[in-house]
């Protein structure tokens, strides 16, 4: 018996309110006979002659890095991994809505510099990790009409609030967005061997509380839902 083809890619998103909005856009017919295992499982849409998989991870670095390796286990190392959603935005003159595609991703909260390694770095790892480049060429030339940006993601297990924001900007000037998974994914991706991008739209500029990034949610998670749509139909081309 001939073994069915892999997907295209495999997108990962921390909260339904994310991956339901990549879902609605593919409109594709789910097939429930795909791998399991850990989590969610990894939801299989048909999009013409191919398939995407979706899985839902969990918010944070754990079930990031979890979900990813579900997904290595499952499908490879030669399957596109992108991961979807919202972000902080951390740079001024980011704004609300923008969409911020990551050219490289930095682990916020590893910070080994007593021993001689960069702010971010974690030991044994370069200091940021790089996607991979035909991903970041398919989700800049998406034509959504959205103002589109590729710049760092930085990562931490702390909700970026006012406070924390202004530490991070001296510290880390060159980051445009924070969320709380894109660098453990790609971390794994970069061991692994796995192409990688992550695609996040600003839901709130780190206010001091919670609520500017619940009002924004749904909207961003839409935004960035739509720029996935148009990286898959591309692989899927």
């Amino acid at each position: 018996m001939q073994q069915a083809p892999g997907p295209v890619a495999v997108v990962i998103a921390a909260m339904s309110e994310e991956l339901s909005a990549v879902a609605a856009l593919i409109g594709g017919v789910v097939i429930d006979d795909g791998p399991v295992g850990g989590h969610d499982t990894s939801h299989l849409l048909a999009v013409g002659g191919s398939t995407v998989a979706l899985r839902r991870s969990g918010i944070g670095f754990t079930n990031a890095t979890a979900a990813v390796a579900h997904c290595f286990h499952d499908f490879g190392s030669g399957v596109p991994v992108i991961s979807v959603g919202t972000a902080g935005g951390l740079m001024h003159g980011v704004a609300i809505g923008d969409v911020v595609v990551g050219d490289r991703y930095v682990n916020l909260n590893a910070d080994a510099t007593a021993f001689g390694y960069a702010l971010g770095q974690v030991p044994g790892m370069p200091t940021g990790y790089a996607p991979d480049e035909r991903l970041v060429q398919l989700a800049t030339g998406s034509d959504t009409g959205y103002r589109l940006r590729s710049a760092t993601i930085g990562s931490s297990e702390v909700f970026v609030t006012e406070g924390r924001a202004r530490e991070l900007r001296a510290a880390f000037p060159t980051v445009a967005a924070v969320d709380m998974e894109s660098a453990a994914i790609a971390q794994f991706a970069h061991v692994h061997d796995m192409p990688f991008v992550s695609v996040r739209a600003i839901s709130d500029l780190c206010a001091p509380d919670g609520e500017e990034f619940r009002e924004h949610l749904d909207d961003a998670a839409a935004r960035a839902a739509r720029v996935v749509h148009d990286v898959v139909l591309g692989l899927a081309a």
